[in-house]
């Protein structure tokens, strides 16, 4: 399976640690949704919003242990959707990425989700604070 992310599993040794193996990936863009940071938390969460449009990577070939890693990693806030992403090039391909559920919208904030910031003040946070981890290993 093809899976397209937009946060923390961006970066590929988070994605390798999380998934238990490694994947190729490509870069590709998912119009149609918004991405901002979840409250009191430096990962963020995708919401529809017509306008917008979310750079992120593709994983290509996901096996389905680590699909189901994945969903435990991802947990209750999230749900497994099929999107629509362009690659580089123009080309498109249905895949499935996690968007947050609405049931958890008012943990969003306002503030856009950057990836060089992540990595730059948030990715050690992340590493040594977030219990997810635990569930997947």
């Amino acid at each position: 399976m093809d899976l397209f992310t937009y946060g923390t599993l961006m970066s590929p040794d988070i994605m390798a640690r999380v998934a238990g193996c490694r994947l190729a990936s490509v870069p590709a863009r998912l119009a149609g949704y918004r991405r901002t940071l979840v409250l009191d938390e430096v990962y963020p969460g995708i919401v529809e919003d017509e306008g917008c449009v979310v750079d992120g990577i593709l994983y290509l070939g996901a096996p389905e242990e680590a699909i189901s890693r994945l969903d435990a990693f991802e947990g209750e806030m999230y749900d497994r959707r099929e999107v629509g992403v362009t690659m580089e090039g123009g080309e498109t391909r249905t895949v499935m990425t996690y968007v947050f559920r609405p049931e958890y919208r008012s943990r969003l904030t306002d503030i856009p989700w950057d990836y060089q910031r992540f990595l730059a003040s948030g990715k050690e946070r992340f590493e040594t604070g977030y219990s997810g981890f635990d569930k997947v290993v």
